[in-house]
């Protein structure tokens, strides 16, 4: 993943294609502009363009790359951002780093736990139908003494 400026770069050169794309489309597509009331049988003879579709695509396409580069120029540290503050966010987030580190220990730690207990009663149960199959009695393991 591109880090924020190199997002914002890429969505500012899309932005820039997307421009010179409608420009281009929307004059190929424009009908030609009547001067002094003369027409001509090449204008009479062309076929209406659907120039209001490619206006209302390009115009979605550009206002949503410009929320995109709106929603990365705001996720830039601000310049009210000082060392200072950045050190005690990074100390925030450390803190709950240590946190998650030490929940997650503890949840490994009781799954450890209960993958042995049923590591344990899946091996009495397997001596127990061996018992079983060769005809010998119960004997009581040392964990159910």
């Amino acid at each position: 993943m591109a880090d924020r400026l190199t997002q914002l770069q890429d969505a500012v050169n899309s932005l820039a294609d997307q421009f010179c794309n409608a420009i281009g489309v929307l004059q190929q597509c424009a009908p030609p502009a009547s001067f002094s009331n003369i027409q001509t049988a090449i204008n009479r003879d062309q076929p209406a363009n659907p120039t209001e579709e490619y206006a209302q695509l390009f115009a979605a396409l550009i206002a949503r790359t410009a929320k995109d580069v709106d929603v990365l120029i705001d996720s830039l540290p601000s310049e009210e951002s000082t060392a200072a503050l950045q050190a005690a966010s990074l100390r925030q987030l450390e803190e709950e780093n240590h946190d998650a580190a030490a929940r997650l220990e503890e949840v490994v730690y009781r799954g450890d736990m209960l993958l042995e207990k049923i590591q344990s009663a899946l091996a009495d149960i397997a001596q127990s139908q061996l018992r079983t199959r060769n005809g010998t009695p119960h004997q009581p393991s040392p964990a159910e003494s």
